[in-house]
């Protein structure tokens, strides 16, 4: 074997256990990642059609599966965003209320006021 043909070995077997590490750390890790690590490791085998297919068709599922779960994942944020701001907006009222039911109050207190101090006379 030569040099070069010796470094190459090198470099895919280093490239292998990166990615070895890398799914053990990460185990959310997609087919795709796994379709990618059987791609540079036999890369012969999938010359036929069929196989290229295959994996196109597995990698169509994915994307097509996580933008079903982002598009979810956005919708829920909008729906979240709707709530906070309904919820700002019952807030508000509320404060313009309570301030009114205040006025109403001191108002009250002031009348009285001017009563009891109309019978005591």
């Amino acid at each position: 074997m030569t040099s070069s043909a010796q470094k190459a070995d090198e470099n895919r077997s280093k490239r292998k256990k990166e990615m070895e590490n890398e799914a053990s750390e990460n185990p959310q890790l997609s087919s795709l990642d796994k379709t990618d690590l059987t791609l540079s490791e036999g890369s012969q085998s999938l010359c036929k059609p069929e196989q290229l297919e295959k994996v196109l068709n597995e990698m169509n599922k994915e994307i097509t599966n996580l933008l079903s779960k982002y598009a979810h994942i956005l919708r829920r944020a909008a729906m979240d965003a709707s709530y906070i701001q309904e919820l700002d907006g019952i807030l508000k009222e509320a404060r313009t209320i309570e301030n009114h039911l205040k006025q109403k109050r001191e108002s009250l207190k002031q009348r009285f006021t001017v009563i009891a101090n109309t019978l005591q006379s």
